[in-house]
Formats: C-alpha cells, structure tokens, sequence
C-alpha cells in the first residue's frame, strides 16, 4: 500500500483551527505553538494565512487570535448538510405544536443567521425566517442568543466599529456599546428577545443550543404578533427546554 503524501503545512493548519474551536475565547499564538508543538514562526505565517482568508482574526489589544467570520461560514454550510436540522426539525415542529406560535432553528453565518428549520403555526402570519433566509443576527432573537453564548472577544471582532450594524426597521443596536448591552440583558435573563427590530409587530424569544464544548452551534426561537396575549415566561421555558433537548440529542444522547 502506497504510503500518504505528507501534506504538513495543510496538516498544521487544520490542527490550529481545530485548537481554536475548542477554546472558549482567543489564545496568544505562543499558546498555539506550545500546545500543538508547531514552530512559532509557522504558526505567525499560518495565522496570517487564516486571517487573509478570515478563518482567523486577531484581537490587537490582547495580542490574541480566534475563529473568524469564515469559520462561522463553514459551520453553516455543515449545519445545512449535517443532521443537525433533520435531528432538530421534529423538535421545532412539537414546540410549534405546543405553542401554537411559529418556531424556528437558526446557525451564525458571519455577521448573520441563517435560518434551516421554519415551522409556521396554523392561522400565524408569513415570517420572513424562511429556510435559507439570513438576517443580521444582532437584530434577531437567535442572533442575540447566540452572540451572547460566545466569548466578549469574539463578539468584538465581529462587530468592531458602527459600520458593522445593518439596519430593517429602525430599532435594534447600531454601535457596539448598544449590542453589549443587549447581549449583557441576554446573558442576565438567560434568553434572548427581539422586539420588532426585524419585522415590526413581531416578537420573538430565543436559546442558544451548545455543543459539548459549550459553543453556540444554533438558536431556537418562537415569534407571535405583539398585540396577542401570551405567557411569555411559558414561552420561554418551552423554548428553553427544546434546546436542551437538542443538545442532548447532538451531543450523541439518545
């Protein structure tokens, strides 16, 4: 049997993504050298590779590197082809079911969400969380709940300056300050919340669904018009333990 070609420096960078994955914030490129036992000088050039393709960002005033907007690019793309929306869409439909209000399942993209599961309730208005559809996640309740699941420093690199903020309807956070803000109240309530700042009318209520290294892999969110009258901590539990019930399905449970 032929031996495999030696490919090192592919092999070396997809070591110090995989490292960067699993960290729960940016890590000093010495951190990497010393952990994967790869040259320093290697892992500057690798890093800057990964940073001109925007696998990798850097934090300057920390001196640290993590995952850029393309790797949340890549785990979209596996979230669409992988179980992960089989596995959920039946969960998405019962908390529809139980609600009786719309239920979606959403993964980052970037600077976006991107819906892969939508289950529409009976007599509920048309959303525009259709399959497929992106939108700017910090405007969104799946959004927020994921951005508030991932570390501060990640955050900042994503939204570094008000250039970063699209705009739908006028409301939502436009600067920086504003989105940690709502990130903090996220974090606080353990939910995230969106209130007419995609479509006005609309709200909804979202949780982040983690992997077992407590990485935001996607959001379950419900949304209902504003003038009806809901239980929205009900609500907000239902949703809750949907997601934990999807964790515990991705993670291997049975």
């Amino acid at each position: 049997m032929p031996d495999k070609p030696q490919v090192p420096a592919a092999d070396q960078t997809l070591r110090i993504l995989g490292y960067l994955a699993r960290q729960p914030g940016p890590v000093a490129a010495g951190t990497l050298a010393t952990q994967l036992g790869i040259p320093r000088s290697t892992v500057y050039f690798l890093l800057a590779a990964l940073q001109e393709h925007g696998f990798a960002v850097h934090v300057p005033g920390e001196r640290r590197w993590g995952l850029g907007t393309a790797a949340f690019e890549l785990a979209g793309g596996y979230a669409r082809q992988q179980p992960l929306a089989r596995v959920g869409r039946p969960l998405v439909a019962a908390l529809a079911d139980r609600t009786g209000e719309s239920a979606h399942l959403a993964v980052m993209a970037g600077r976006d969400v991107l819906y892969i599961v939508e289950e529409r309730a009976p007599r509920r208005p048309a959303l525009v969380t259709e399959v497929g559809v992106r939108l700017p996640a910090h405007l969104t309740a799946t959004g927020r709940a994921m951005l508030a699941a991932l570390p501060r420093e990640q955050v900042r690199a994503l939204y570094p300056d008000a250039a970063a903020f699209a705009d739908r309807t006028g409301r939502g956070p436009r600067r920086p300050a504003e989105l940690r803000e709502v990130l903090r109240e996220t974090r606080a309530n353990d939910h995230a919340a969106e209130d007419g700042e995609v479509s006005p009318g609309l709200r909804s209520v979202a949780v982040a669904v983690r992997d077992h290294a407590g990485w935001p892999v996607a959001a379950i969110a419900v949304t209902w018009p504003e003038d009806d009258p809901v239980d929205r901590v009900r609500l907000v539990d239902v949703v809750r333990r949907t997601a934990v019930e999807l964790e515990r399905r991705i993670r291997g449970g049975r």
